[in-house]
């Protein structure tokens, strides 16, 4: 899908409205109570009708998670759905039974039930959650079910902001209400290819907000648009960015101002305003249409006094690798290619997996849409790995690795990025490689995600022992 086969609806102007996300109440004991149910999110303004939604907390994106680097994190999800959960805190080097992934780390969290996750994140970041549970990922993602976490630094850099901006995409029928099968858009006068809603934090953008002049936010970037990568864009502010994916980064100045972000991927980076009161600033969608789409406007207001010290990087995580011997390295490659037809895809699945097809793809021969009985390799701890993974299909990639953070390798030579990720987007055709030591034990997944209207699903498992 491309925004030009669909239409925006927004807010006829910047509104004044808060966006800021509310954090999660702990209990006595500690605990964050994170209870999933069927709630209302007012994507369409009136007197369009509320959109039934799936929220954490009642509220859609589900509550912010805060902690400080080293404090226990104590979760109660709690099913107040009609179907099976989890609650996969995403991109965290987390203990392996606290992952989250049904059929693979736990069994799902039934209508009713609760599960008590506990762990001690090692690295500070800012992260997500989810449930997992396939087939339902996506529909659950569709209908609001996700919220942020952050672990905080110990000495995080000096902010008069700090801002969770979660972007998503909203497909909305005819009745106000979210398209499951986006192949069969409704018709209408207003809307030929139906309705195409984009919020941040579910409040229709733009979105207007007043800061200081010369001040200076942390933007935290969450992407939950599934169906193609976002290019955010910079006007008036100067960005640096100074993390990826929850890991701390060499800072650097994006190139045109602009960050290509695929799905579930996170950026934080410090942004200084304009140090005339008065000016505006913002944050936009460069969309390939004629202007952007603005998301945050920021509005400068009395000049900020103090003025802040010159802008650094955060300080690089100490228990990731310095290096990793790529020369000693468990080398295996991924393929995700077409299979010869959709009929023979689901024939396929039928006879070899419990769940249903998604789509005509196969992960090295296979239409692996669920976690089969035998890792795809298994390592011991502490050894280097080196992925291959090489889309021959026609669209877009994403691949994902739970419980560990890559390198990603240069594809001419044997070089790095200076960032570390945990999602990977290969364009079509081409193939990309990463580097990681495994260096936590358990089970833990492989996805890999197409990026395109209707986003197909494939996993496979690997095990640290």
């Amino acid at each position: 899908m491309r925004l030009n086969r669909r239409v925006f609806l927004s807010s006829a102007a910047a509104c004044l409205l808060p966006f800021e996300l509310r954090a999660a109440p702990a209990t006595d004991d500690g605990f964050h109570i994170l209870t999933a149910a069927a709630t209302d999110c007012r994507i369409l303004a009136a007197p369009a009708p509320a959109t039934a939604a799936f929220g954490f907390g009642a509220t859609v994106p589900g509550p912010l998670l805060r902690y400080k680097k080293g404090q226990e994190v104590k979760i109660r999800l709690v099913n107040g759905l009609d179907q099976p959960l989890t609650l996969s805190c995403q991109d965290i080097r987390i203990a392996n039974a606290m992952d989250g992934v049904a059929g693979l780390t736990q069994k799902p969290v039934l209508p009713g039930q609760s599960f008590d996750y506990r762990f001690t994140p090692p690295d500070s970041g800012f992260y997500w959650y989810r449930s997992d549970v396939l087939p339902l990922t996506f529909e659950q993602i569709d209908h609001g079910l996700y919220g942020p976490l952050i672990i905080d630094e110990t000495d995080p850099p000096a902010v008069d902001a700090d801002m969770a901006v979660v972007l998503a995409e909203w497909h909305i029928g005819d009745n106000g209400q979210i398209l499951v099968d986006r192949t069969d858009p409704p018709h209408g006068p207003s809307a030929p290819n139906g309705l195409y809603v984009v919020t941040v934090n579910s409040k229709p953008v733009p979105i207007a907000t007043e800061l200081p002049a010369g001040g200076r936010v942390r933007l935290r970037l969450l992407s939950m648009v599934q169906s193609q990568l976002v290019f955010f864009t910079f006007a008036g502010l100067q960005p640096l960015v100074v993390a990826i994916d929850g890991q701390p980064c060499e800072a650097f100045a994006p190139l045109r101002q602009t960050i290509p972000i695929g799905p579930g991927a996170c950026f934080d980076v410090l942004c200084d305003l304009p140090t005339e009161v008065g000016a505006q600033a913002s944050l936009a969608w460069r969309t390939g249409e004629p202007t952007d789409r603005q998301l945050l406007i920021f509005s400068t207001r009395a000049a900020r006094k103090p003025a802040l010290p010159r802008r650094a990087g955060i300080a690089q995580n100490p228990a990731l690798p310095t290096r990793i011997k790529l020369q000693n390295s468990y080398k295996i490659d991924l393929t995700v290619e077409a299979a010869a037809s959709r009929k023979d895809a689901k024939k396929e699945a039928a006879v070899t997996l419990p769940l249903v097809q998604h789509g005509p793809l196969t992960l090295n021969g296979s239409p692996a849409q669920t976690y089969a009985a035998k890792p795809l390799f298994s390592v011991r701890r502490g050894t280097p790995v080196t992925l291959g993974f090489n889309n021959k299909t026609a669209v877009l990639l994403q691949m994902h690795v739970h419980g560990h953070t890559m390198r990603l390798l240069h594809d001419l030579d044997d070089g790095w990025e200076p960032y570390w990720r945990t999602r990977v987007v290969v364009p079509e055709g081409r193939s990309k490689h990463v580097a990681f030591i495994a260096d936590n034990p358990g089970k833990w997944a492989i996805e890999c995600q197409t990026i395109e209207l209707q986003p197909d699903l494939l996993v496979t498992w690997f095990q640290v022992t």
